[in-house]
């Protein structure tokens, strides 16, 4: 993915900005904890296409 792309895109969901982490190839946003795929080298910015980083269970 060309770095000037990465440089402006932003989360579709709260506009903040992703990091790119190129083993899972994936676009993240820490503020909603989604990760965006880059499929082919294309980031899909769709949110219904996100995955969830969120990894707290209820132990109660």
């Amino acid at each position: 993915m060309e770095r000037r792309l990465f440089d402006i895109l932003v989360c579709p969901q709260c506009k903040a900005q992703l990091r790119f982490q190129p083993e899972d190839q994936e676009l993240i946003c820490d503020a909603d904890q989604l990760a965006f795929p880059v499929r082919d080298g294309i980031p899909v910015m769709l949110i219904n296409e996100a995955r969830s980083l969120d990894t707290q269970t209820d132990n109660a």
